[in-house]
């Protein structure tokens, strides 16, 4: 297809409620912000320095700077393309892609609703965690305190028997926060938040960053982190964990950044946007990873073992070896406020940006005003949220739910996206033609091989080696009737709920009597 150099058009049949402007983004920084803000969250602290750590350390540094360059960035611009050139949510702007596609843009519509349902818990944790830090609640025994006396957790996962309050009420305050902020609207709501949020988290991290790196033994964590094992640049694994982590921390297949960009003005830089929010997430990552591994150092040193058994990631991270941590150091107190406050105000932006994508679809498809859509589609997954995870079987829930939707959830929708973007539908030239209109850096044919070629080839064997992990043992040794339906049941209805929407929105014809899809 060739190139057209006219700029991006004023938007599909889809993309608007009717009779009202889509709503802008006041100014760029705003959007970037925003952008930077789903991007910067609880992974970027809790995965990346261990992912970094068990992958050959500084040596990782370099694949995973290739990956952002030849698959983050460049999938990075498509979405905003695309969601800046149709002008609205997941599923209007395949639908104007081809009418199939609008199943991947539901699918992805499905993926941030189950996200958001245990992402909130999270935030609910660390929450709590601030307050606890004050008198470090925990004990001598953060591991005993985490699963028993405040989650409460069950032997074994399948059953709900015990409601926990502990973490139901500040999961309500969460909630009340991310609908409130929604409500608002795209201008005074998010872009007011991620102005507050960006640089309060910039803040706190830079101020916890410095206290750790001058604990005792913080040299011992930072040797751990940055000296490079360059035989591993030589194991396939360690390629595959470094795509891993940049499609897993830059928000890209959930959806967000094709909504995100679709409030973008008509003339705005998309590549040049790209960029920054790319590098922006990954110096920040960096950044956690200096933080982190300076703290374990400090630990490791005054246990007198390695920092090898001392360092862990995700929940054990946060919510058991931190807590140890803060019980040894001097100011621990006030270490541990910073750091689960940093939690907190990464985990909100994240969370804004992702019931953002199934707010704005329901919109779109709608024509349903800002308030009722939040208060309706965002009251309902806090509904299903407080529902399901304050109780004994929660954690497990969102264990398994989290792993799958991720596997099988992002990682294959970003691989079904440039397929049929790239090899089906061929859009590539025009999308480019589209970014280049606007932008100070112009793409070249680089951006269509790394999106056509390198991205489809890293993501197949991603999914490839995942499955073959799946099939070899149970995923935590869980019961497979559990896995069934709290993992390869999330995974799969997701998948189908974009299929079934599909259908139905086909069946009903074109949202609000608009005409037909924009091709």
């Amino acid at each position: 297809m060739a190139q057209q150099s006219s700029p991006p058009p004023t938007g599909g049949p889809s993309g608007a409620v009717p009779g009202m402007p889509r709503e802008q983004w006041g100014t760029r920084a705003g959007f970037l912000l925003a952008a930077i803000g789903s991007a910067i969250g609880l992974g970027n602290i809790w995965r990346f320095p261990a992912v970094s750590y068990e992958n050959g350390g500084g040596a990782f540094l370099l694949p995973y700077l290739i990956a952002l360059i030849t698959a983050g960035i460049p999938l990075l611009i498509l979405e905003y393309t695309i969601g800046r050139r149709y002008r609205a949510a997941p599923p209007g702007a395949f639908r104007q892609l081809a009418r199939p596609a609008e199943a991947i843009g539901w699918w992805q519509v499905a993926i941030c609703f189950v996200i958001a349902t245990y992402y909130a818990v999270i935030l609910a944790w660390a929450v709590r965690y601030v307050g606890f830090s004050v008198g470090q609640s925990w004990g001598d025994d953060p591991d005993g305190f985490l699963f028993g006396d405040f989650l409460r957790t069950a032997d074994a996962p399948g059953g709900f028997s015990v409601f926990v309050p502990g973490v139901f009420w500040p999961l309500v305050a969460v909630w009340v926060v991310v609908l409130a902020i929604l409500a608002l609207g795209v201008r005074r709501g998010i872009e007011r938040a991620n102005k507050i949020f960006i640089p309060l988290l910039v803040v706190f991290f830079l101020v916890l960053v410095v206290r750790a790196v001058t604990l005792d033994g913080a040299e011992l964590g930072l040797d751990a982190f940055f000296s490079p094992d360059w035989d591993a640049l030589t194991s396939g694994t360690v390629w595959v964990a470094a795509y891993g982590q940049i499609f897993f921390s830059l928000s890209i297949g959930f959806g967000i950044m094709i909504t995100y960009a679709s409030y973008l003005r008509r003339r705005a830089d998309l590549t040049g946007s790209g960029l920054v929010a790319g590098f922006a997430n990954s110096s920040f990552e960096i950044f956690a990873g200096i933080g982190v591994f300076a703290t374990l150092g400090f630990m490791a040193t005054a246990a007198s073992v390695g920092v090898d058994e001392v360092a862990s990631s995700g929940l054990g991270l946060a919510f058991v070896a931190f807590p140890q941590i803060i019980s040894e150091m001097p100011l621990g107190a006030f270490f541990g406020v910073l750091f689960f406050g940093s939690l907190v105000v990464a985990g909100l932006s994240s969370l804004i940006s992702i019931v953002q994508v199934v707010v704005s679809a329901v919109q779109d498809r709608t024509g349903m005003a800002r308030v009722p859509a939040v208060l309706s589609v965002g009251g309902l997954t806090a509904v299903v949220s407080l529902l399901l995870f304050p109780t004994d079987g929660g954690l497990y829930v969102l264990d398994a739910a989290d792993h799958f939707i991720n596997q099988y959830g992002i990682a294959l929708a970003a691989l079904v996206i440039v397929i049929t973007v790239s090899w089906v539908l061929r859009k590539l030239p025009t999308l480019q033609a589209d970014a280049d209109a606007t932008s100070a850096i112009r793409l070249g044919r680089w951006w269509r091989f790394f999106l056509a070629v390198v991205t489809p080839l890293v993501l197949g064997w991603m999914m490839i080696d995942s499955l073959a992990d799946e099939f070899s043992e149970n995923y935590e040794g869980y019961d497979t009737s559990f896995l069934l339906w709290a993992g390869w049941g999330v995974a799969v209805g997701a998948l189908v709920f974009g299929v079934v929407m599909t259908l139905l929105s086909q069946r009903a014809g074109p949202a609000g009597g608009r005409g037909g899809a924009k091709r």
